[in-house]
């Protein structure tokens, strides 16, 4: 380590995870190969037998056996941890909202991924909107480096006994997750110092206190309970600040519900989500040197969102463009469902639906959407970006 206590090292996005939970150390972590997420287990699994780790490595049949295994590993009172994409995260989708309901702190690393049919293994975030109102905290990454610090972040946060909820760290497949790049790792003292031991209040194993987890539950009470989750939800966004503040004094980076990219006397805003937000920057860069007023509003908290403040600093804002990578079918997109939300009647607004199963996203589109935006070329339908004739 240097005297920063880091060393910069050439990780994929996939490795920068698998490197990560080598410093969080799990006590188990189970998951099922499927690409662009593979990485992350194949780096993990040789950590794991390099005794590198205390960690359970559980191979299983499926994704679904895998979030299963997840659900019995942090009901018994084990920190758990799994990876998935696409089709996996699919199979998962009936253990994903018990897993939330049980207020079960599983962090899973999604490499996001097309959703079949047709079949395409390449980007867009057509999983990951599958699972936003299931209960999971979900935290949107633009590079390798999120990546690594998220999920400790992630796992901070999911075993907050205010909180007590799974939380889905996304990058970008292929993108992030098999592309190099330069990733500060931090001395694995400070890290552990940060992650701490899980010691959960109440647990299967627990002997002392015994319980009963998974229960049926009538009328009289699910409600009351599911209500339980919204409260947490809430809860998180709070501590999720409190938590980012005491990472930033380790790594001196910022961990806001958004980032905001030349905003303040923006005209015309473009609001995105992960590794896109690097292009639309470039397209910030360049069109500022031309003197045009733009700016870009990245989403780092996405489940749990942050209405209220998203729309303090989205109102003096004239013209906003929402990067959409999924398609609306019959209904309006995700994104731009609660970006709308925080839009008061003196601001228009824009989708763009673009990137879909990995089509590369150009600067120079991204320096026409803005330069729409600037003359109000608006239409209330979504405008898609690289769609060929």
């Amino acid at each position: 380590m240097t005297k920063n206590n880091f060393k910069t090292i050439a990780l994929t996005g996939g490795e920068a995870a698998a490197e990560a939970m080598r410093q969080i150390n799990p006590a188990v972590f189970s998951a099922y190969p499927i690409t662009p997420q593979t990485p992350i287990i194949e780096k993990f699994a040789k950590i794991v037998e390099k005794g590198l780790v205390e960690t359970k490595f559980v191979s299983v049949e499926s994704e679904h056996s895998a979030m299963s295994l997840m659900v019995g590993a942090a009901a018994a009172g084990g920190r758990a941890m799994t990876a998935t994409s696409s089709q996996g995260l699919a199979l998962m989708i009936e253990i994903l909202p018990i897993t939330s309901g049980l207020r079960l702190p599983v962090v899973m690393n999604l490499a996001m991924r097309s959703i079949s049919a047709p079949l395409n293994i390449h980007n867009d975030h057509q999983d990951a909107m599958l699972a936003r109102d299931l209960g999971w905290i979900q935290i949107f990454c633009e590079n390798n480096q999120e990546v690594y610090e998220n999920n400790f972040l992630a796992v901070r946060l999911a075993e907050n006994s205010k909180v007590k909820l799974p939380v889905m760290v996304c990058q970008d497949g292929f993108i992030a997750s098999h592309n190099l790049e330069g990733v500060k790792v931090y001395d694995d003292k400070i890290i552990k110092n940060f992650v701490g031991d899980y010691t959960p209040e109440n647990y299967l194993l627990n002997l002392k206190k015994p319980l009963t987890i998974g229960a049926f539950v009538m009328p009289d009470y699910y409600f009351e309970i599911k209500k339980q989750v919204a409260d947490a939800m809430n809860e998180a966004k709070k501590v999720y600040l409190k938590i980012a503040q005491e990472l930033k004094k380790i790594t001196g980076n910022n961990y806001g519900y958004f980032e905001q990219y030349f905003m303040s006397d923006a005209k015309a805003v473009i609001v995105a989500m992960g590794s896109v937000s690097g292009t639309a920057k470039a397209a910030v860069d360049k069109l500022r040197s031309q003197g045009k007023k733009v700016g870009l509003l990245k989403i780092n908290l996405y489940r749990p969102f942050p209405y209220q403040e998203v729309e303090k600093v989205l109102n003096k804002i004239k013209f906003v463009g929402i990067l959409e990578r999924v398609m609306g079918c019959g209904s309006i997109t995700p994104l731009t469902s609660d970006i709308s939300e925080c839009l008061n009647s003196k601001t228009s607004r824009q989708t763009y639906i673009l990137g879909l199963g990995g089509r590369d996203v150009q600067m120079e589109e991204i320096e026409e959407i803005f330069n729409d935006l600037l003359k109000g070329k608006l239409s209330k339908e979504p405008k898609y970006v690289g769609l060929k004739n």
